[in-house]
């Protein structure tokens, strides 16, 4: 799973109190109970699916793009993935300080945004699997549209999530969109792309010409050309053309069935402290430094095993024509479960439904020793389980550390949103830091772009990538997470009215 819903950045926590209101107030909204219509809930649901669908497929199949279609080096791959991650992370704080000071429009103040930024995300997610002519300065090209790309995304997610943090009234549909995207992602980019990597590429490259031997002179001639790119090309640009076009039908809809209402004058004495005087708090609370910490490793984890199970089933295994089928596994596992989950939270306690996200340990060492097809198929409904437990997680959390904040501190209005974004800050660092360092392990055993089997070395490399070092990761962040200071439970009365200030 890619994004999480509470991606919102601190800068932007102020910004983010503009309501959501059907264009036509009397058929879209109840005047009696002041509840959105179910029209306007899905239209404002719906415009958080591009990003989930872009995000969704560039998770599990932009470094195989990168290295066997584009077929740049992996250490420039490194640097794409790392630059794109950390352009992301960097951009929530930056989009947040120009959205919060934006004037409000006829359109309001936080729609602009997201058509603002539609057709140039559009553009760059297609340019992020588009092949360019020239080949020195193809991993320039795509840094740069991976980190346009990041960018723009954060430039749109933002005021689009504005109103989780202002109101539930879109949470659910939003949550559920973003699942229904995350799916889609998968699903659409795999199978469109799914016949250039088959093994039937490999048998037909394996056939020799016709006129490669000359029987009269019993010589053979040059051997055949290695693997031709360009119908990969054409699948992978097909594909990205789809994904872009939903934004402007996405956030179309969205423009029609949404907008602002204009959001109620704030008293300036409920002001709370600045983004950088909250920050400096926030770091130097135990419980959240504790999470924080724990999850940067979970994260990270989820992502590693994520971004390598495709090249891991395509170089590793004999798995080429189960990739599509692997993703969806673990998709619709982590969407199913995710009920149970919350369940499990709730009669079981946090730290207990931790221990969810090490079940796919076992699983994912069993994988490296033994890449059969059962066994992925296991492995992938298992790793459902425990990405959906580990997406859960930390925004369980977050609130009980937010409240023994509060209680120590009683500091105004915004800290809120300073612990909930600057937890995405660090995890996106994490995943920038994870993914570019795993990267550069391919580079460093001699990983070859466009060639059917890789060297023994590269196997095994991605055999640890997939295997010990997820599981090292998640054991290290439960082992933080297990010790240490715990958020102080507050009582009901006092919960009840935390609650309600937020």
């Amino acid at each position: 799973m890619s994004a999480s819903p509470g991606g919102t950045s601190a800068s932007a926590a102020e910004a983010l109190s503009p309501r959501l209101a059907a264009h036509t107030p009397e058929p879209g909204r109840d005047s009696r109970t002041g509840r959105l219509s179910f029209c306007t809930k899905m239209c404002y649901g719906i415009g958080g699916i591009p990003n989930q669908v872009a995000s969704s497929a560039i998770a599990f199949y932009l470094q195989l793009f990168l290295l066997d279609v584009a077929q740049i080096p992996a250490a420039q791959v490194s640097l794409v993935l790392f630059g794109g991650k950390v352009s992301g992370a960097a951009a929530d704080p930056v989009a947040g300080f120009f959205i919060n000071r934006s004037r409000r429009t006829g359109s309001g103040r936080l729609m602009p945004w997201v058509l603002g930024c539609t057709p140039f995300i559009s553009l760059a997610y297609f340019f992020l699997w588009f092949l360019p002519p020239f080949t020195n300065l193809r991993g320039l090209w795509y840094m740069t549209f991976y980190c346009l790309f990041q960018a723009l995304a954060t430039g749109m997610a933002l005021p689009w999530a504005g109103s989780w943090v202002s109101s539930s009234a879109g949470f659910v549909p939003g949550i559920t969109m973003e699942m229904a995207g995350t799916l889609m992602g998968a699903a659409v980019h795999g199978l469109i792309v799914s016949g250039a990597h088959g093994s039937h590429k490999c048998k037909d490259i394996a056939l020799p010409d016709p006129v490669a031997i000359t029987p009269e002179a019993g010589l053979e001639t040059s051997p055949p050309p290695q693997f031709c790119p360009v119908p990969q090309t054409r699948l992978y640009t097909i594909a990205a053309a789809v994904v872009a076009v939903t934004y402007p039908v996405c956030i179309g809809l969205l423009r029609l069935g949404v907008t602002e209402q204009p959001e109620p004058s704030t008293p300036a004495s409920s002001q709370g402290p600045s983004f950088l005087a909250g920050l400096g708090l926030t770091v130097r609370h135990p419980p959240y430094l504790k999470l924080v910490i724990s999850f940067l490793f979970i994260s990270a984890a989820i992502q590693v095993e994520q971004s390598y199970l495709v090249l891991f089933c395509t170089h590793a295994s004999q798995l080429h024509d189960h990739v599509q089928s692997l993703v969806l596994t673990i998709l619709v596992s982590a969407v199913l479960s995710t009920p149970l989950w919350e369940w499990v939270l709730q009669r079981f306690g946090k730290r207990m439904s931790a221990f969810g996200i090490c079940v796919m340990v076992p699983f994912v060492i069993l994988l490296a020793v033994v890449p059969t097809a059962p066994v992925a198929y296991v492995v992938a409904f298992v790793s459902g389980l425990s990405i959906a437990v580990s997406l859960l997680l930390p925004w369980s959390m977050l609130p009980d550390v937010v409240d023994d904040f509060q209680l120590q501190h009683q500091h105004g209005p915004g800290m809120e949103t300073i612990f909930y974004s600057s937890y995405v800050f660090f995890t996106k660092l994490s995943g920038a830091g994870a993914l570019g360092i795993s990267m550069l392990s391919l580079e460093f055993v001699g990983y070859t772009a466009g060639v059917c089997k890789q060297a023994e070395q590269v196997v095994v490399t991605l055999k640890v990538l997939i295997g010990a070092v997820p599981t090292c990761m998640i054991l290290t962040g439960l082992c933080i997470l297990m010790v240490g200071p715990t958020p102080k439970v507050p009582s009901p009365d006092t919960s009840r009215r935390l609650s309600l200030r937020r």
